[in-house]
């Protein structure tokens, strides 16, 4: 069942997808149409799934889900995995690679490998002060709070 982001409680469980380039409005569009139709028939074990969509900044996908209404079973994970690949194909975007890291540099977002973000901070071109995407994040709240922060208070701090 499909619901607005804003709507999903706090423990509300994400999987964040980082594009590997900013959608378009049209592409935007798209998604967010595709998404309300996967949401809207996504379960586990037969019983509806309570989720929804965010695009931060025209660059991110982030499914929620109210676990509290019914949890994820492996195969309604394989299946949101699914419709991100097809997206990835649809659009020729890459969201689930996770050897990238993606930040913000004062007002434009970056995805670059994470072999050259180590490269960045060695050599000071990136400083433990600019803002990562902390895409592991787990839940509604922490998306909130925890997901925009200073590489130093991130796991990208070992790199500085």
């Amino acid at each position: 069942m499909f619901v607005p982001f804003n709507q999903l409680p706090d423990h509300a469980r994400v999987w964040i997808y980082p594009s590997s380039r900013s959608f378009s409005n049209q592409e935007l569009a798209i998604i967010r149409e595709k998404a309300k139709a996967f949401l809207e028939q996504w379960t586990a074990h037969g019983a509806e799934l309570q989720a929804g969509i965010d695009l931060p900044y025209d660059r991110f996908i982030v499914l929620g889900l109210n676990e509290s209404v019914q949890s994820a079973s492996g195969c309604s994970i394989d299946s949101s995995v699914r419709f991100i690949q097809a997206l990835e194909q649809t659009f020729d975007i890459t969201l689930l690679d996770k050897m990238n890291v993606t930040y913000r540099n004062e007002n434009t977002i970056n995805h670059i490998p994470l072999k050259e973000f180590r490269t960045k901070a060695k050599k000071k071109q990136v400083n433990s002060d600019v803002i990562v995407f902390n895409n592991i994040v787990l839940n509604k709240m922490e998306y909130d709070s925890l997901w925009e922060v200073p590489a130093s208070s991130s796991w990208h701090a070992r790199y500085f």
